[in-house]
């Protein structure tokens, strides 16, 4: 199955507060993506909306046509009422410290076991689809399992450290987490600065990768190649080849 590309517009919101009004407007930014050819527009508000605000969250729920994937800290009251609000198609946990500058690590869902358990039932049972931010760790993996999660997304910075230095060697620990996931049952997302140089090489090789959520890199590659264009070039190397 063609791996989807889900564009993060994060970075398009950090640079619109950074003036204050609404240039550029997110909301069109987004609805662009999809034109362009996004399978999914993907946002991580945080509690001091220092780039998407809650409010945009609303907004493009109103309006979007394809996925919708909200990732945030679970822990926080206003994120989980503002999920359940809105009704994404996918809700992605994400074990954020707060005041971090970016997604720094994923869940030790043996520790948070019980925790994770009560977040995807109440999704769940609110329709969305849950997916828990993990490292590339087979211990959890399982624990995410566990928890009755539908997937995984795979937190990629190591990898993308690493592949510069080692492509081979960059990839082993996620080879074994995706199959320990596909044991398992689970579907299974990836991000975190995932790009142009290591996309390709990382979609080809881990097996039911079902989704990449890009963003910086995409919105700095806009830049030179402009948002159209940087969206095929992405499809691209998600589809590895094949379109």
């Amino acid at each position: 199955m063609p791996t989807r590309l889900s564009v993060n517009i994060n970075k398009v919101a950090t640079l619109r507060n950074s003036r204050g009004g609404n240039n550029p407007n997110v909301v069109k930014v987004a609805l662009d993506c999809e034109r362009f050819g996004a399978e999914g527009i993907t946002v991580h508000p945080r509690p001091d909306e220092r780039h998407i605000r809650y409010q945009d969250v609303l907004d493009l729920s109103q309006v979007l046509t394809t996925e919708f994937n909200i990732e945030g800290n679970p822990t926080e009251k206003k994120f989980v009422d503002l999920v359940l609000q809105v009704k994404p198609a996918q809700v992605t946990l994400v074990p954020d410290a707060l005041g971090a500058v970016t997604s720094n690590a994923g869940w030790d869902t043996i520790q948070h076991r019980s925790r994770l358990i009560d977040l995807v039932g109440m999704f769940k049972e609110a329709g969305i689809r849950t997916s828990i931010f993990v490292d590339a760790d087979e211990r959890m993996v399982e624990g995410a399992a566990e928890t009755g999660t539908d997937r995984i997304e795979l937190y990629t910075e190591p990898y993308a450290h690493q592949y510069s230095i080692d492509q081979s060697l960059a990839l082993n620990s996620f080879i074994k987490a995706a199959e320990r996931a596909n044991a398992l049952g689970l579907g299974i997302n990836a991000g975190h600065d995932l790009s142009l140089d290591n996309l390709r090489y990382f979609q080809q090789n881990i097996p039911g990768l079902l989704e990449v959520s890009i963003g910086h890199a995409l919105i700095c590659d806009a830049l030179y190649y402009g948002l159209e264009n940087t969206i095929q070039l992405y499809l691209r190397e998600a589809k590895a080849g094949l379109i």
